[in-house]
């Protein structure tokens, strides 16, 4: 899976602007920190589940060392003012053989530009290309736009039933 450390493509926005879909690597981390400083702790909230803006050392070493086989990550890169800024964040962390866990975090001021939907489709595209068989996800009920955007790709509540979680997962082939 050595493509996806290298994997880079143009998408253009709702309102026409080129984002870069890339993957993340490990000099990213000062943009990332900005990143997460740039998202509502209620955006922060409904992707890790609990209220959070700050990471201990061992979690920012597990979200930026990547290894593209077992963890796959991209973010969105959108110009902003002449300078090159990361405004979303998707990735899928395998959870057992074939099966995969996938969760993405948009920047407040960049949500509901199609972001998510774009992070989704080229995340599907490498999973698949990886062999893996499903996706997962677990969403938070009040959590709509993220609902609507794994709806689009087909994923189904699984018979994991919960009151405070939404278990989704998709079939890949």
């Amino acid at each position: 899976m050595s493509g996806a450390a290298d994997y880079s493509a143009v998408e253009h926005l709702r309102d026409g602007r080129p984002i870069e879909i890339r993957a993340l690597r490990p000099d990213d981390r000062a943009e990332m920190l900005a990143a997460v400083g740039r998202t509502s702790t209620q955006s922060l909230r409904r992707r890790f589940f609990v209220p959070k803006k700050v990471f201990s050392e061992q979690e920012l070493a597990f979200f930026l060392n990547i290894d593209f086989e077992n963890h796959v990550a991209l973010v969105a890169q959108i110009d902003e003012d002449g300078s090159p800024t990361i405004v979303a964040g998707g990735r899928y962390i395998v959870v057992q053989p074939g099966q995969a866990e996938i969760a993405f975090v948009v920047v407040d001021a960049y949500q509901g530009q199609g972001i998510g939907t774009i992070l989704m489709r080229h995340l599907a595209v490498l999973a698949c290309d990886a062999g893996l068989n499903e996706l997962i996800a677990e969403v938070l009920p009040e959590n709509t736009a993220m609902l609507k955007v794994f709806g689009k790709f087909g994923f189904r509540p699984s018979s994991k039933r919960e009151p405070q979680v939404r278990h989704l997962t998709m079939r890949l082939n």
